[in-house]
Parts: structure tokens; sequence; C-alpha cells
């Protein structure tokens, strides 16, 4: 059997209340996540429910896509998030393999792909 562990977030970001600072669906500390690292990420709602997993070459323009694109899967839902916890991986293939571990064992609400439980 194979034993995956799922790797620990390098960088959490919190939506803000009231933010002063300019913003996307309330975070302002997008600055944190790196711009040329590749990983996964996960969007959690204020009840630590998992939202949506996904993975990226260049982590910070793909998250703040899924808040500004029309195509998103998380267009319905951007208001939902609250929490953005971002794993680096640089492999590829890692990238693949923990997203669909993640997803199927966190059972993520809103990813359609990948999904093996149902």
């Amino acid at each position: 059997m194979i034993s995956i562990t799922i790797p620990a977030p390098e960088v959490t970001i919190y939506k803000q209340e009231n933010p002063v600072l300019s913003h996307i669906y309330g975070f302002t500390d997008f600055h944190l996540i790196t711009r040329e690292a590749g990983g996964i990420f996960m969007f959690y709602n204020d009840k630590d429910e998992l939202l949506f997993v996904g993975k990226a070459r260049k982590l910070r323009p793909r998250i703040k896509k899924h808040f500004e694109d029309n195509v998103s899967v998380m267009k319905p839902h951007r208001d939902e998030v609250t929490r953005i916890e971002v794993c680096i991986v640089e492999d590829p293939v890692d990238r693949e393999i923990y997203e669909t571990y993640i997803v199927n064992t966190l059972k993520a609400k809103y990813n359609v792909e990948k999904v093996l439980y149902k």
C-alpha cells in the first residue's frame, strides 16, 4: 500500500472582514504567496470545510484567477472562501498525486474532476 502524507501549508491567508487595503473578495495578502513556484492550494470556508483543491505551476496567478475568472468552478462560491492554504510542490507528478489524493480523502465540496468517491 502507498502511504501519502498531505504536505503542511507553507502559507495561509485569511479573508478580512473590513479590509482597508485593496482586496479581492476580502483577501489582501496575496503577496505572501509565491509568484514563481508551483504547488497545490486549498480553499476553506468558515466551518473549516474544504471547498476546492487545485494545483498550479505558478501559484499566485492561478489562485487569483479563481477569484477573477468567469469560468472558474469557484465563481458562484467565492464569497464562501475564508482561508487559503498553499503548499509548495515543484514536481508536476507529485502535484497531480496530491491534488487527487486530497480531493478524494478530504472530499472537496466543489471539485468535479478527479472525484472517485461518489
